[in-house]
């Protein structure tokens, strides 16, 4: 849209002044209204549970659309299995009732029939068996990673290293409902440090615990993976939308397991840089920083608004 405007511009530069004072304008308004979106479409998404939802939270990566196809597609499988063999009992129940049969049929078997009911599912099973290797393949094996962190499960919260950018680390703990409140967070998924990542790149998400089994759960990307002590389990995702996504342990794992949520903040790349060079010396100074990305944020907003 900037370019065509601009292009514009450049016809009418021998045209009248205000005419070319009309398409300056427009040229302005395009960059605003172009800043502005991309602040609402990255910046302002984030991803959590719902009252009364049913269905997966909104995909942010290309394993989790995956899962949700892969989903789909067993639903409707189930649903038509389901559907025919509650037809075959509703023929049984009304074609072969006693009063329709006074001498039932001595059939005992039918060759075709007996083959048909274990062909079939076994193509069935197939059908279904292919998609899920490639999709648990794409789950396990890992793509070369731009960025490593490592989280360790405690009871009951996670802590976070940064071994790829100055191997920083801090721990992340349940805000109070207080806090919630006062920093405008969900309750029960906010935490008082945010793990945060750049978006539209490969992290390896290393996962260990120091006490007891945990997990590692973040819906939006399709990332579910167990923390078990003296073992180091990897996953991985690619977040393509900027913005806050929450998760929670998904192990039991003692008193407080529903008390150890996950708190997940896609940035951009410079973002990410001010974060990490902040974080290396103080994670207070680095909360801060983020706060101001989501002040300019709802500057940005409230513009658009107006």
């Amino acid at each position: 849209m900037i370019a065509c405007l601009t292009s514009l511009k450049r016809r009418v530069t021998e045209g009248s002044y205000a005419v070319k004072s009309i398409v300056e304008r427009l040229v302005v308004l395009a960059g605003t209204v172009s800043a502005i979106s991309m602040a609402m479409v990255g910046g302002a998404f984030a991803a959590q549970p719902v009252d009364w939802g049913t269905g997966f939270q909104p995909a942010v990566t290309d394993v989790m659309r995956d899962i949700a196809w892969f989903e789909d597609m067993t639903f409707w499988i189930m649903a038509i299995v389901v559907a025919f063999v509650l037809l075959l009992q509703v023929i049984v129940y009304f074609k072969f009732r006693e009063s329709a049969n006074a001498t039932p049929s001595k059939t005992s078997h039918h060759t075709m029939l007996e083959v048909a009911w274990t062909v079939v599912p076994i193509l069935i099973l197939v059908a279904i068996s292919i998609p899920s290797f490639r999709l648990l393949n794409k789950q396990l094996i890992l793509p070369p990673a731009e960025l490593t962190v490592k989280v360790t499960g405690y009871q009951w919260y996670w802590g976070y290293q940064y071994p790829d950018n100055g191997d920083f680390e801090f721990e992340a703990l349940l805000l109070t409902e207080d806090e919630a409140a006062e920093e405008k967070k969900p309750y029960l998924l906010a935490t008082d440090y945010d793990m945060v990542v750049p978006v539209n790149k490969v992290v390896r998400v290393q996962v260990t615990a120091a006490d007891v089994i945990h997990a590692f759960a973040m819906p939006a990307f399709g990332v579910k993976i167990d923390a078990i002590p003296g073992r180091l389990n990897e996953t991985w995702f690619k977040a393509e939308k900027e913005g806050v996504y929450y998760g929670q342990c998904s192990e039991l794992c003692g008193k407080d397991h529903a008390y150890m949520p996950i708190t997940v903040r896609v940035v951009s790349d410079e973002q990410f840089e001010q974060w990490t060079k902040a974080a290396a010396d103080d994670i207070d100074e680095a909360k801060e920083l983020l706060a101001s990305f989501d002040a300019e944020h709802e500057a940005l907003v409230k513009v658009a608004q107006q």
